[in-house]
């Protein structure tokens, strides 16, 4: 089924501090010495030819047993399942993917530079090596200083004394990055070249400033200091770029509306003033770095009820900020909107992306925290699940064409820092004696980074679980451009849950431990594909003879999603679907997702071309919660399918699929 806006969830995810820490002393020279890490997604041939194609299965458990650890392959099979079924239809595509990964920010430079040269470069392949670790393949690098600096002072690359400016930028210089930060991103380049960098500045220089101050304060008033800043951001890209780092996406201000900031960096910047400031920036970066795209907004789902409060009095609190720029003048200059976490939920990208179909989604920020109390085995289970939803999965699903966390490496206090979260964590955490740990979020970005390889596609796969937790099964499903598949898995319950995956006329089953996140990949194969192309029937409508205010549910692209009878089956129930238009098929798919038992025990398919004179196309007995009705090829505007017998169970149809 071809969804142009598909939207992962309905439901509200929140971001709660007290989620993510680092878990036991895990040691990243032991995973070093595991072979699951050194195994690579990437080798596979791009048609298999074999006639039983199997996938390779990687788990991490929130126990720790499992720990991106590679299981036992399973092979696919030909007979059905009664599971909730994943299908996966790689002929519906969604988002290219530029990346997976985090920041090395002033204070992950320092801690990793503090290590031994030996325990470094150690972690820096299990981050970085596509093949020896999780292959990082996109970095959010702050443009001077933010909150996690090591530095005594907060700083940009062209800092003056107070009554002094520099608007010939004499004094700009990248001096700072170049004894640690700089190194260490030509390391992580080294080991994957597919590395991409989107960069963000805290502030601009406090001379560019009302209040002559990094923290708080708007940008001057007038088109000299717009054009100021648009230089000083262009130097920063031209000189990263003869540092050895191309720059390829570039936001103007992080957090924009964050008014207060504690004690560490930022700027109040209104639209008004991020479009003028992009439309200076646009003509300079394609004069001088072409390459490099502008990025808007960069900040939460929606707007923080704290931003709104402090918005200045008679100001507009802008919360369709995104949209507002998008629809500004300068959006001839603006590539795609970047998105945080801290409030609202994922849907707002599906949303941000149906508004303006033609702008990327990129995800660019989201920390790990913990609650100062929590033990270590707590943080990391909270930590797993709360981002497997909300981060591997929910910003994938929608649209986003990336997803990074915070630091990429802090000690044990997470820091250095100076202002700012007290609780946040990284990837990895390093220790006095020397040693490196990994967190959670190194196995969440992992399970994408690893096996989703930049350029890789995000094609359709049903989905029944939601961010903000409903305790069904969530995934989302990528073709890489060497024509393999990986698929991400996270089952929300606590208990184990079973499921199959089915791709073409092939199906296997697999069970998840409470808690789990899995990524399988398998090979392209022609014995994958069983020659049905979905039909597209966006703009479907539907009526039933009971639960009538959900019966849009059933075609509304998202399994995550029901239709409910609200009652016990019985005959002469039915649905009715309203094609807007003849539309020829010969399979019907009736999907009962995650509900487990609801499907109609006994069934009737009729189809219409006028919602008038029916003709009985399919009848029989259900066995399983995905039902696929194979009939011979017809066209048809109205479809109706019908409960023909009794069941003590509620009958759901969570989606109705079209085939050719």
């Amino acid at each position: 089924m071809t969804i142009p806006a598909e939207s992962s969830s309905r439901t509200p995810g929140r971001h709660t501090t007290g989620l993510v820490a680092k878990f036991r002393k895990r040691s990243v020279a032991a995973i070093a010495a595991t072979a699951i890490l050194a195994a690579s997604s990437g080798g596979a041939p791009a048609v298999a030819k074999e006639e039983s194609p199997h996938a390779r299965v990687w788990l991490t458990t929130v126990d720790q047993s499992q720990l991106l650890a590679e299981q036992a392959p399973v092979p696919f099979g030909s007979a059905a399942s009664s599971h909730p079924t994943i299908v996966i239809d790689p002929e519906t595509t969604y988002q290219s993917m530029d990346g997976f990964g985090a920041s090395i920010t002033d204070s992950s430079a320092a801690v990793l530079s503090a290590l031994s040269p030996a325990e470094r470069d150690a972690t820096m392949r299990r981050l970085f090596d596509p093949a020896a670790g999780i292959g990082v393949s996109f970095l959010r690098q702050p443009m001077g200083s933010s909150d996690f600096t090591a530095a005594a002072e907060h700083y940009t690359y062209d800092d003056v004394p107070l009554g002094e400016t520099d608007f010939g930028l004499d004094k700009f210089s990248i001096g700072h990055d170049e004894a640690q930060i700089l190194p260490l991103l030509r390391q992580a380049k080294k080991l994957n070249p597919a590395l991409k960098v989107v960069a963000t500045p805290w502030s601009p220089p406090a001379w560019m400033k009302t209040g002559d101050s990094l923290n708080g304060g708007t940008l001057k008033a007038g088109a000299a200091y717009a054009d100021v800043y648009a230089n000083y951001l262009t130097h920063f890209v031209t000189a990263y770029k003869d540092a050895g780092v191309p720059i390829d996406y570039l936001t103007v201000q992080n957090e924009p509306q964050f008014r207060k900031p504690d004690g560490y960096p930022g700027t109040d910047m209104p639209v008004a003033d991020e479009a003028r400031v992009i439309s200076a920036l646009g003509p300079m970066l394609k004069r001088e770095s072409p390459g490099t795209k502008i990025l808007g907004y960069d900040h939460n789902w929606a707007t923080h009820p704290g931003d709104i409060a402090n918005t200045p009095a008679g100001q507009d609190p802008e919360t369709d900020y995104a949209s507002k720029l998008l629809s500004s003048k300068a959006s001839k200059w603006i590539t795609g909107t970047a998105f945080h976490c801290y409030y609202g939920d994922p849907s707002a990208q599906t949303a941000l992306h149906n508004q303006y179909p033609d702008k990327g989604i990129w995800f660019t920020e989201c920390s790990g925290s913990h609650g100062i109390d929590d033990p270590p085995a707590k943080t990391f289970r909270d930590t797993l699940v709360w981002h497997a939803r909300n981060i591997t999965l929910g910003v994938t699903r929608n649209w986003s064409k990336t997803a990074v966390n915070w630091n990429i490496a802090l000690d044990e206090n997470g820091g250095p820092r100076l202002g700012g979260c007290g609780t946040c964590t990284g990837l990895v955490t390093t220790h006095p004696d020397g040693t490196v740990t990994t967190n959670a979020e190194y196995y969440t970005i992992g399970h994408l980074s690893k096996f989703v390889k930049p350029g890789a596609v995000r094609i359709a796969s049903t989905s029944f679980g939601t961010p903000g937790w409903n305790g069904q099964i969530m995934n989302a499903a990528f073709r890489n451009p060497d024509g393999s598949t990986a698929l991400v898995v996270h089952n929300e319950n606590d208990d184990p849950r079973s499921f199959a995956v089915s791709v073409g006329s092939r199906t296997f089953e697999y069970t998840l431990p409470g808690g789990a996140l899995a990524t399988f990949t398998w090979p392209a194969s022609e014995a994958l594909d069983d020659a049905h192309a979905p039909v597209d029937i966006s703009g479907a409508t539907a009526t039933a003879t009971s639960g009538t205010t959900d019966a849009r549910l059933a075609v509304d692209g998202d399994a995550s999603t029901r239709w409910s009878s609200g009652q016990t089956q019985s005959a002469g129930q039915n649905l009715t679907f309203d094609l807007g238009k003849a539309k020829k098929f010969s399979r019907v798919a009736v999907d009962s997702g995650g509900s487990l038992g609801d499907y109609a025990r006994n069934w009737q398919l009729e189809t219409s071309a006028d919602g008038s004179n029916w003709t009985v196309k399919a009848s029989g007995t259900g066995s399983a919660q995905l039902t696929n009705i194979d009939v011979a090829a017809t066209k048809a505007r109205y479809l109706r399918i019908s409960s023909t017998g009794d069941a003590g169970n509620w009958w759901s149809i969570a989606d109705v699929r079209l085939y050719s």
